[in-house]
């Protein structure tokens, strides 16, 4: 694994690892969420074929629980790929903090895909990463129609303008918009552009989807609507079940 990177024709990704995986419990009393296995596969493992094989040949991934255990199991695999550790083994850093603390290690000149080592998913990256960089967007995230309790507010040039959560009733609306919107569900796979990262005034521990709240007042963040593509977040013992006995996984 390398040290970081100056640049160049590469295409830079981040993969969260680094959570307690607290909704897998006992599974992940011994061992970190990412080396959770999927029909025999990690976790960590499909993730990474997923982006090299998408074309993204720079991979930081941020490590926490159970960390010697994923860095162990990273430096006796070879991916094909210039693989680095965002170490947070002192404190989690939540998605955002993990993200700024990683902030070193990426190309600035280049957009940053992201994404949750607990998805599954056929859904098409590059096709992603394309559409944000010719959207003009600081970032670009994917969405679909789906039952959750967090929804994203996106206006009908698809730009994010609020959040709500529809158990406790909370909601944070950036602005006001009038006519027809979508409430879409996260996928937790998302493109930002290195401008980004002047922008982010925040340190520590800190949620990325409350920096792209605070960002839509003035910055441009887009959805990517994924509908046709399967999905499925791995971060329960119910998903897991459910995907262990699915036929014809990719």
């Amino acid at each position: 694994m390398g040290e970081g990177w100056e640049g160049g024709d590469t295409m830079n990704a981040m993969i969260f690892a680094a959570g307690m995986g607290t909704r897998l419990m006992p599974l992940t009393k011994n061992k970190p969420k990412a080396l959770i296995e999927v029909q025999g596969v990690t976790l960590i493992e499909r993730a990474i074929k997923k982006l090299v094989s998408s074309g993204f040949d720079r991979i930081i991934i941020n490590v926490h629980h159970h960390a010697n255990q994923l860095i162990d199991f990273l430096n006796n695999n070879n991916f094909d790929a210039d693989i680095n550790i965002s170490d947070e083994s002192d404190k989690l850093l939540d998605t955002g903090g993990g993200l700024k603390k990683a902030e070193r290690f990426f190309d600035k000149n280049e957009a940053l895909l992201v994404y949750n080592v607990d998805v599954i998913s056929d859904i098409d990256l590059r096709k992603i990463y394309n559409f944000h960089n010719s959207s003009g967007a600081i970032a670009t995230l994917a969405v679909r129609n789906r039952k959750t309790s967090r929804y994203l507010l996106f206006d009908k040039k698809n730009d994010l303008f609020g959040w709500e959560n529809i158990k406790t009733g909370e909601e944070k609306i950036i602005r006001k918009v009038e006519g027809e919107f979508s409430r879409l569900a996260f996928s937790g796979i998302h493109i930002i552009s290195p401008g980004i990262f002047n922008l982010i005034n925040k340190t520590g521990k800190f949620s990325m989807i409350d920096v792209y709240l605070e960002l839509a007042r003035t910055q441009t963040i887009k959805s990517f609507n994924h509908d046709n593509s399967f999905w499925m977040d791995i971060g329960s013992i119910k998903n897991l079940e459910i995907i262990n006995n699915t036929k014809d996984i990719f």
